[in-house]
């Protein structure tokens, strides 16, 4: 049986690094997080572990990142499963609301949360934030089929996205799914309204 090539094993255990570090802060929390927990998960050892992310802030940063571009893909993914018709809008919003639900966002919020308070994490994070939110912003406007031009329509959609945030955060201590819904299909009929697109589009 042919060995697996070494730059691929050495990909493989970065991604396993990666997503081990991603379940660790969703379930741990960031203070639990460490490089000595992920590695265990990853199956990996310590040593093989400083050797792809020297630094704990490396580790993290690197998982960030991935977890921006994991969601980017989902985003492409889920824009083809779109109903083209009546409840569009609607799917459009409950999409973004489900995206900040996740296993994703919740790792994404201890790495904020932490870098709230430490200036070198947020140096890191920010340009990472910052991409995805322009990334997150055109995909909704595409969803939606609104004109992003006018300032009333690239507000409304901003707003949708900090609504979507929102709600994720109030479902991290509770199941917040019921009212969540209710929100939802409110905001979703506000929008028609207000960015005047067909009913249900």
């Amino acid at each position: 049986m042919a060995r697996e090539p070494k730059q691929d094993r050495s990909r493989a255990t970065r991604e396993r690094l990666l997503e081990a570090t991603i379940d660790a802060l969703a379930e741990l929390g960031w203070g639990a997080t460490t490089v000595g927990t992920v590695a265990q998960r990853a199956g990996v050892s310590r040593g093989a572990a400083q050797h792809h992310f020297p630094t704990r802030e490396d580790l993290f940063t690197a998982a960030l990142e991935m977890m921006f571009d994991a969601r980017i893909e989902e985003a492409k993914q889920e824009a083809t499963e779109l109903p083209t018709g009546p409840g569009r809008t609607e799917a459009v919003v409950t999409r973004l609301v489900e995206s900040y639900t996740g296993t994703l966002f919740k790792a994404a919020l201890q790495v904020w949360t932490a870098a709230a308070s430490d200036p070198e994490l947020r140096a890191r994070v920010l340009p990472l934030e910052e991409r995805f939110g322009r990334v997150a912003h055109r995909n909704a406007v595409e969803q939606l089929g609104c004109d992003d031009t006018d300032p009333v329509a690239h507000r409304l959609v901003q707003a949708t996205l900090d609504l979507a945030r929102g709600l994720g955060l109030a479902d991290v201590l509770t199941d917040d799914s019921r009212r969540r819904s209710e929100v939802v299909r409110q905001w979703a009929a506000q929008l028609e309204a207000s960015l005047a697109l067909p009913t249900g589009a």
